[in-house]
């Protein structure tokens, strides 16, 4: 039977015992969520099936599965609804997430080597990336998010593909403590825009970097130059909780002045209603409602609609 537990549970990881013993009270405290029983019953309903059918992209899952198991999955799968990142195939069930992450990552995928590679993926939601990373060639990864939501959709996953060398930790990046571990790559996706410290989180994305190792950064930009950085006046495309918008010259100033070096833009991208939308598996309003309906630019409080960049950057050696 499947449990949250198999979120941050992985035999083929030996330092992963010790991450869990070093976080033990925050993820007690988490799992104290109300809706956590319910969401408990729709992992366990998840039937057993065979994983040798398992791919890890673009639609992560299982190529097939036995028809008869096809409709207690789904049912169990939209107990855990709603889907933020995806897609997810389970023979012909389709998990249709509210973003399609696959685009983000054909995007991105290119321009990265993560062959044998550590990784840590900060906000890292229902893990979607994770897979991913594995199928790039990386070794192992390690995703951190508060939400327990996400660690129970992660959880499913997981153990519908067998148990990847792959775990989840239901913490913040504040709250993170590895130790003396490091790791060869790091991943902030969607997550800098949301800081009210800026600075300060991509200090402590670099503390996790090994010497030599990379960081891949993706946020919320927007025209301008070295010294441009927008702060909402309140909402931004309906989101009460973004703070800081700067431009790709400015983030990459603010990435050497911390120390980073071979600094690259891989990626500008406007978010477009194709990638982020209403579906069966997240009925809640999405990005169309957020832009203004009278004019393709603009965002419905009037201000340059999202637009996304990734870029990648080099922790020296010395």
């Amino acid at each position: 039977m499947i449990t949250i537990d198999d979120a941050w549970t992985n035999p083929d990881l030996p330092w992963l015992a010790d991450l869990v013993k070093r976080h033990q009270h925050l993820i007690k405290r988490r799992l104290g969520h109300g809706d956590l029983n319910r969401w408990s019953q729709a992992l366990s309903d998840i039937p057993e099936i065979d994983t040798s059918n398992r791919t890890l992209g673009p639609s992560v899952g299982l190529t097939e599965i036995p028809y008869a198991l096809e409709r207690p999955l789904e049912e169990a799968l939209l107990g855990l609804t709603p889907w933020r990142k995806g897609p997810f195939r389970f023979g012909s069930i389709y998990v249709d997430a509210e973003w399609r992450s696959d685009l983000k990552w054909d995007r991105l995928c290119s321009h990265i080597v993560l062959n044998n590679h550590r990784i840590l993926d900060v906000g890292s939601g229902c893990g979607y990336h994770l897979w991913r990373m594995l199928e790039a060639g990386a070794s192992e990864v390690l995703g951190i998010d508060p939400s327990i939501l996400f660690h129970c959709q992660f959880s499913a996953v997981k153990c519908l593909l067998g148990h990847p060398k792959a775990a989840s930790l239901p913490v913040t990046l504040e709250e993170f403590d590895a130790g003396l571990m490091d790791f060869d790559t790091v991943f902030s996706m969607g997550v800098l825009s949301h800081r009210k410290d800026p600075i300060n989180h991509l200090e402590q994305l670099k503390r996790w970097i090994r010497p030599g190792g990379q960081l891949i950064l993706e946020t919320l930009v927007v025209d301008g130059d070295e010294q441009t950085c927008f702060v909402p006046p309140g909402r931004y495309a309906r989101m009460n909780n973004v703070w800081f918008l700067p431009s790709v010259q400015a983030l990459k100033h603010w990435l050497s002045r911390i120390g980073f070096v071979s600094i690259e833009c891989v990626d500008v991208s406007v978010t477009a209603p194709e990638e982020q939308r209403t579906t069966k598996w997240m009925r809640f309003e999405s990005l169309k409602h957020a832009l203004d309906p009278n004019h393709k630019g603009r965002t419905i409080e009037g201000l340059q609609r999202p637009m996304r960049a990734a870029l990648r950057a080099i922790l020296p050696q010395n």
